[in-house]
Order: structure tokens, then C-alpha cells, then sequence
């Protein structure tokens, strides 16, 4: 396959998810008959949550047109394995968007995926065996990605870009078609999932972006030379996947919770609890997974020891414990209440002197609400005293005592 034909590949995948992505994005924002609660359709919930069955689909039609028209040449077997495990995958998690069933069920599916996969491409049964069980660890792993607008898309992007180096240096220019593909057509995609996200990859396109990128980055170290440290390089693209599962794993463990339980304890959320905002916690884990990326095609293509490959590593086990002290399963801080406190009048000391009729020029109590409790005051507000009780007028009182 030559380059020229990986390019063509490249943006007929970047094109037909544009479009398809644009229709879908018409079709959930366009009004439909609300629910009986009143809020919006499910069926526009549904149609955003499948959105990324637009980038199956410009990815499968962009590999099968280079598959049809015989640019894989002789490794035309293992991309078309790739392409079918992936295609099974995507189906199942399609389904599951539909209708939501338990998430152990897919292991099955995905490993029958992984078998087929390395099947086709001729792999022994010893890297067979390793090469299904990190299909099936990093799929589920980059699938868990899919927890905040934009994360997965930017993550998967990278490491898209990576596994293309890769394989251009290795040589087989056949296994570069799917990465190539599938970074064009995350990109196009990206134009509707990024905050605020109008279309999610959801289980199909969660699960196709995760085997595309675990199967591909199995078959490149099969085919990868002698003399390159791809064993240990290449497991590496997946670092900020694999870390966003032990930070889970880790963290579900201390609080004694459901392995199998999604909630809010993912890296995104945990970002968020220290005010991160969702755009910036997506270029966040982009830039934290192109170091190992960089590092890793660094080492393939035999510019760096793969000692180096120990630096990306240990500050992303670094960075996981740093996560683990940020709390995830207690509410978020709400600020304080905007509306004062109610003002209680002050208790009166002492007795209360009794009110009569007002003095000439004071102001008396309102009409229809009676006398006032306590001390009587003016219009100004300064406190008076009424007149004796017995009726006298204060100038007779001052003449009896003469």
C-alpha cells in the first residue's frame, strides 16, 4: 500500500464522519413530542447517546473502499480481521446504547473478537493467547474513557497518531491504513463531541475506538522487526487508559464498592472536584498521554533507550496516587445561601410601660392593628412617655403639688 493511498483513506474517513455526524446532530437537536414528564424525547437522548456509530462508519467504508480496490496487499488477511473484530464489537455496543444490558456480557463477545483477530493474522498460539488479553484489557480500558465530552476522542486521537508512526516505521504500510483512518475520523467527530458535546461515541463508538486501537497496536508488535523494543514500547500508548482503570479499581476497592459499578470516580470527575473545567480536563489528559506517546515512538524508532520508557510511567503511577487523595464519593461543596438571615427583635428588658392615646403631635398606632407591644415612639423613632393614667392634664398634676 503506498502512501498516496493511506491519505485517500484518511480523509474519505474525515469527510464521511463529518457528514454523517452533521445528520446526526440535525436529527437529536430537531424538536420531537416531549415524554410524559415533560422534558425531551428520549428518542434525541438515544440518537446523541449513538452518535458514535458515525465514526464506524466512516472508518469501516473508508477501510473496506481501500480493502475493495486490493491496497492492502498481502496483509490484506489481518487488516480485514482487524476491521471484522471491530465491526463485532461496535455491533454489540450498538445494541447495548439501544437497550442497556450488564457490562459483563460483552467479555465474551469482545474476546471471540480478539480470537478472530489474531486468527487471520497468523499469530502463535503463545502471543495468541498475550495478544487476546491485552485486546480485551485495553478495549475496555479506552472504553472507560467515555465519561466526559471530548476525552475519549482527544485520548484515542493521540494514540491513533502514535500506532500510525509506528507502523510507517516498521515498514508494513498496510497496518498503518486502520490508525490512519481512525485518527481522521475521531477528528472529524471531535467538530460534535467537544464541549458542549452534541454527539457521544457511547458504547459502539467507545468500544469500536478501543479495539481498533488495542487490536492494531497487537498486530504492529507482531510485525514489528527483531531488532526494535516494541514489547515495551507500544503498551505503553495506552498508559492514560490504564490508569484511569487502577485509579478506579483502586478506589472502588478502599471503599468496598462494585467493581463492575460505574460512578463518578474517573479522572475527568476527580479533575472536576478541583475545578477543572471539562474543555480543559480534555486537553489535560491529551497532553498527559502524548508524553508517553512521544516517549514510546521515540524508543521504536531506536532514538531513545528504552530505559526513557520508565520516566511516563512512573509519573503516571505518580499521578494516580495524587488522584487517590481527592475524594469521590462524598457531594461536591455547595456554595453558600445568597438569601439573609431573618431578623428577630431584641427581647425588652424590664417592665413595659402602658399605652394610652398618643400625645398631641405624636403619632399613634395604625389604624386597625391596635396598640403596640412596649415603649410607644414617634414618627422619627424616639421613645415617649403618655400621659397619667387618672386623665389629669399634666398642668393640674404641677398646681395640686404648689
Amino acid at each position: 500500500m503506498n502512501v498516496l493511498g493511506i491519505i485517500a483513506s484518511g480523509v474519505a474517513a474525515l469527510f464521511i464522519t463529518v457528514a454523517l455526524a452533521k445528520g446526526a446532530r440535525r436529527a437529536a437537536l430537531r424538536p420531537h413530542a416531549p415524554d410524559a414528564s415533560g422534558g425531551r424525547a428520549p428518542r434525541a437522548a438515544v440518537l446523541r447517546r449513538t452518535g458514535g456509530a458515525t465514526v464506524v462508519l466512516g472508518v469501516g467504508t473508508a477501510v473496506g473502499g481501500a480493502l475493495w480496490l486490493g491496497s492492502a496487499d498481502g496483509t490484506a488477511g489481518s487488516v480485514a480481521g482487524l476491521l471484522a473484530g471491530a465491526g463485532i464489537v461496535a455491533a454489540l455496543g450498538l445494541v447495548h446504547d439501544l437497550k442497556p444490558f450488564r457490562a459483563a456480557l460483552r467479555l465474551p463477545v469482545q474476546t471471540a473478537a480478539a480470537v478472530l483477530v489474531v486468527c487471520l493474522a497468523g499469530l502463535s498460539p503463545a502471543a495468541g493467547v498475550l495478544a487476546v488479553l491485552w485486546i480485551v484489557l485495553a478495549t475496555n480500558a479506552f472504553a472507560l474513557l467515555d465519561h466526559a465530552d471530548g476525552l475519549l476522542t482527544t485520548v484515542g486521537l493521540v494514540t491513533a497518531a502514535g500506532l500510525l508512526a509506528c507502523a510507517a516505521l516498521g515498514g508494513d504500510l498496510a497496518l498503518t491504513l486502520l490508525p490512519a483512518t481512525l485518527a481522521a475520523g475521531l477528528a472529524g467527530f471531535l467538530l460534535h463531541n467537544w464541549h458542549p458535546a452534541r454527539l457521544r461515541l457511547g458504547a459502539s463508538g467507545a468500544q469500536f475506538t478501543g479495539f481498533a486501537l488495542a487490536a492494531s497496536g497487537a498486530l504492529i508488535q507482531e510485525a514489528a522487526p527483531s531488532g526494535r523494543a516494541a514489547w515495551a514500547a507500544l503498551p505503553v500508548l495506552a498508559t492514560v487508559a490504564l490508569a484511569d482503570t487502577a485509579l478506579v479499581l483502586i478506589s472502588r476497592r478502599r471503599a468496598a464498592r462494585s467493581l463492575l459499578r460505574d460512578t463518578d470516580d474517573h479522572i475527568a470527575h476527580r479533575l472536576r472536584r478541583v475545578r477543572v473545567t471539562v474543555p480543559g480536563t480534555a486537553v489535560l489528559l491529551a497532553l498527559w498521554a502524548a508524553v508517553p506517546v512521544t516517549t514510546a515512538t521515540l524508543v521504536y524508532a531506536e532514538l531513545l533507550h528504552p530505559a526513557f520508557l520508565l520516566l511516563p510511567s512512573a509519573g503516571s503511577v505518580a499521578a494516580v496516587f495524587v488522584l487517590l487523595r481527592i475524594p469521590a464519593y462524598t457531594p461536591p461543596l455547595t456554595p453558600p445561601s445568597r438569601t439573609a438571615p431573618r431578623r428577630t427583635a431584641a427581647p425588652t428588658t424590664g417592665a413595659a410601660i402602658p399605652s394610652t392615646a398618643p400625645a398631641p403631635g405624636v403619632a399613634g398606632p395604625a389604624p386597625g392593628k391596635g396598640a403596640p407591644s412596649g415603649t410607644a415612639r414617634t414618627a422619627a423613632g424616639h421613645p415617649t412617655v403618655p400621659p397619667p393614667p387618672t386623665g389629669r392634664s399634666a398642668a393640674g398634676v404641677a398646681a395640686e403639688r404648689n
